[in-house]
């Protein structure tokens, strides 16, 4: 019982990961665009992915040639249920992650990945 929170709060523990949940809110995205207005490497960024996805916060899909990472707003787990909309309220006056959401609103990931 106690170890899917205990994930859940290591994934919420890192400045980087807070800062892709608040992306993920505007909408799904790719690896590099979160690597983009991130400015991290991707290998980076992949990792913090893979935690948020196990603590099942996240979760991707395929479409085409794209692998979309959203939040999992359709978990069973009851803990992400009850903390995502929470989230939602938390780091509203945070200099940086407003101006990551200026930045989403703007990265495209034909122009990024060049695909």
């Amino acid at each position: 019982m106690v170890r899917p929170l205990i994930k859940i709060f290591k994934a919420l523990s890192d400045s980087n990961r807070l800062r892709i949940l608040k992306m993920l809110e505007l909408r799904p995205l790719c690896v590099c665009e979160i690597t983009e207005v991130l400015q991290l490497a991707t290998s980076t960024v992949s990792k913090h992915l893979s935690l948020l996805r196990e603590a099942d916060l996240i979760m991707d899909s395929k479409q085409g040639k794209w692998v979309n990472y959203q939040l999992n707003r359709s978990t069973e787990n009851h803990y992400v249920q009850q903390l995502l909309p929470m989230l939602r309220e938390w780091l509203l006056d945070d200099a940086v992650v407003r101006e990551d959401k200026k930045k989403v609103k703007t990265v495209d990931r034909n122009t990024i990945c060049g695909l």
